[in-house]
C-alpha cells in the first residue's frame, strides 16, 4: 500500500514518525513535542499531503513549520498544499537553494518547535542548497539526499559536485558522534535508517579517498530524473505554483 508508515520512535515527550512515498521512494519525518504538540515534517510528497495533514490532526498536533533538505528533482514538494491544510505552518527551505520559502536558513541556524530544536547544517554537492537538519537531543540527522543508507544522492545537476559532496559528509555527517541515527530522503532497497558509525564503515562510495569517489560519481552515467522538469519549477517555491495540469486543483 502506497504511503505506509514506516517506523515510529518516541522518547519521553518527543516524537519522530517516518512516511514512506512508494513511487519516488522518499521519506516523509514528523518531528513533535508532545508537551506542547508543537510538530515539524520534513520533506513531504504532495500527493500525500492529505495524509501527513490527517496524522498531525489525529495526533492532536499544530504543525509549526515544513522543511525541504533541498529543492528535490524526483518528486513536488507537499508544502504548499500543506500551508493550505494546516494554516499556520511556515515553509523552511535553504537559502543557498535559490527557492522562496516563509523561512531562509543557513549553517548554524536553528528551527524551534516547543521545547524541541533541530540546527542546519550546510551540507551542499547533491545541489548547490542541501541542508542536514540536526536533532542533537534525539541524536538524530536528517541527511536529505547527501548521504543515503549504503549510498549518496548524485551530483551531475543543480549544482552538485561531488567533491563538494564528499567534504559535506565527512565534515558535517560522518564527523557527528559514532550512535547518530541518520535518516535520508530516500531508500530504494527498503532500509529504513543507518548509523554514523556504519556509514563510516560501510559506504561503498564514500569510504574510497576523496579522488576515487570524484572519478567514480563522474562515471555514473545515469539517466535524467523523469519528473525533473515539472518538479523543479515547483519546488522553487515550495510546490505552491507552476503545477503540472493533473494538480492544478489541489492549491
Amino acid at each position: 500500500m502506497q504511503g505506509t508508515n514506516i517506523t515510529t520512535a518516541m522518547a519521553s515527550s518527543r516524537l519522530l514518525r517516518q512516511l514512506f512515498d512508494r513511487e519516488s521512494c522518499t521519506y516523509t519525518y514528523l518531528l513533535a513535542d508532545l508537551a506542547t504538540r508543537q510538530a515539524v515534517l520534513i520533506d513531504p510528497v504532495i500527493e500525500h499531503a492529505e495524509r501527513d495533514a490527517t496524522l498531525v490532526r489525529q495526533l492532536g498536533l499544530q504543525l509549526q513549520f515544513v522543511l525541504n533538505t533541498h529543492v528535490h528533482a524526483d518528486h513536488i514538494t507537499g508544502t504548499g498544499r500543506l500551508k493550505g491544510l494546516l494554516p499556520g505552518a511556515r515553509s523552511v527551505i535553504s537559502r543557498a537553494s535559490g527557492a522562496q520559502a516563509d523561512v531562509l536558513v543557513g549553517d548554524g541556524d536553528t528551527v524551534k518547535f516547543g521545547g524541541e530544536e533541530v540546527s542546519v547544517l550546510s551540507t551542499p554537492g547533491h545541489t548547490e542548497g542541501c541542508v542536514t537538519y540536526l536533532h542533537r537531543a534525539g541524536g538524530w540527522a536528517f541527511t536529505g539526499d547527501a548521504l543515503l543508507v549504503r549510498g549518496c544522492g548524485r551530483t551531475d545537476f543543480q549544482g552538485g559536485s561531488a567533491s563538494t559532496l564528499y567534504a559535506s559528509v565527512w565534515d558535517k555527517i560522518l564527523s557527528l558522534p559514532p550512535s547518530t541515527t541518520l535518516y535520508p530522503a530516500h531508500d530504494y532497497k527498503g532500509q529504513t535508517c543507518t548509523t554514523v558509525e556504519e556509514e563510516r564503515q560501510h559506504n561503498p562510495r564514500l569510504t574510497k579517498p576523496r579522488d576515487e569517489f570524484v572519478t567514480l560519481m563522474a562515471g555514473l552515467g545515469l539517466p535524467y530524473p523523469k519528473k525533473m522538469d515539472e518538479s523543479l519549477p515547483a519546488n522553487t517555491v515550495c510546490g505552491l505554483h507552476e503545477l503540472p495540469e493533473r494538480m492544478q486543483g489541489w492549491l
